[in-house]
């Protein structure tokens, strides 16, 4: 159990400075849900959370043995998961009654709210199993709330082309288009593929934290150089973000959202603004009391 009240803070830039790379995280080997094999790149010692996002996970197996006994049923409060998927199919349940499949390129963003019980389960036998999931932090204000689901598939979500660049837009917005998701909390999440030496730009809020995972290739952003899965950490303060592509491309999951500036209580499965609310957390779910 943490109870941690800020995170770290990074280098801010000028205001007539591009974004850049302030430090690059390396994943760490984690097992998690019944001993599926993962990457985790936020929600480690090197970088706890940068609010407002707590973790951040990717799973990437061809063997079956591997991440065939998924995500068992467990409980969430208190924050939003998001799943999405690059390659094969993943079944999510929960105690809601909400139920669906999505498949490559697919998104489900769940909102636990003031309690939901759910699993995901891979829905396949063999082939590349290949996702993330990201953990979105709420609001005291919204912490509670009644939980929701979004089920969304990849023909739903826009996306954008243009010069070397095509961009999936989960949440957030990019280049005058929106992206799928309603979301609780000002953030957005963006899948970037560049052709080699293109470079990513965007607009985003001075006071937002913003990340990039890359996931193939390299990228180049300010005077630092991040390789396949590493996560570069943007400075602050600019508005402007600018992402170059390596000599082979590059394919990078951008992030970027408001802070919310509470104080963050982690136990588990549970994320609440005081150890007192995890107490309750966990009793709520002991006694049945989750949706």
């Amino acid at each position: 159990m943490s109870d941690r009240a800020t995170s770290s803070v990074e280098t801010s830039s000028s205001d007539n400075t591009p974004r850049g790379f302030a430090r690059i995280v390396d994943g760490m080997p984690a097992s998690d849900g019944a001993g599926v094999s993962l990457l985790r790149v936020v929600g480690t010692p090197q970088l706890d959370f940068l609010d407002p996002f707590l973790m951040l996970d990717e799973f990437k197996n061809d063997d079956p043995g591997a991440y065939v006994a998924g995500f068992p049923e467990h409980p969430h409060r208190g924050f939003e998961t998001v799943s999405y998927m690059k390659s094969g199919k993943m079944r999510h349940r929960d105690s809601a009654g909400n139920e669906g499949v999505i498949a490559d390129g697919g998104v489900q963003w769940m909102t636990a709210g003031r309690g939901i019980i759910h699993s995901e389960m891979p829905e396949q036998s063999e082939g590349l199993l290949w996702g993330y999931q990201l953990w979105v932090n709420l609001p005291a204000e919204h912490k509670m709330t009644a939980p929701r689901y979004q089920d969304i598939q990849a023909d739903g979500i826009p996306e954008v082309e243009a010069d070397g660049i095509k961009v999936r837009l989960m949440a957030g917005d990019w280049n005058g288009t929106k992206g799928a998701s309603q979301t609780l909390w000002p953030v957005g999440y963006l899948d970037v593929q560049l052709d080699p030496g293109v470079t990513f730009a965007h607009q985003i809020s001075t006071t937002a934290n913003a990340m990039a995972f890359i996931y193939r290739g390299s990228a180049t952003s300010g005077d630092r150089v991040a390789t396949a899965h590493q996560l570069g950490v943007l400075s602050r303060g600019a508005e402007q973000v600018e992402i170059t592509a390596g000599d082979e491309g590059c394919g990078l999951l951008f992030m970027y959202g408001e802070p919310i500036g509470e104080p963050v209580a982690k136990m588990g499965p549970f994320v609440m603004n005081t150890r007192e609310e995890l107490f309750q957390a966990a009793e709520d779910f002991r006694q049945g009391r989750f949706a």
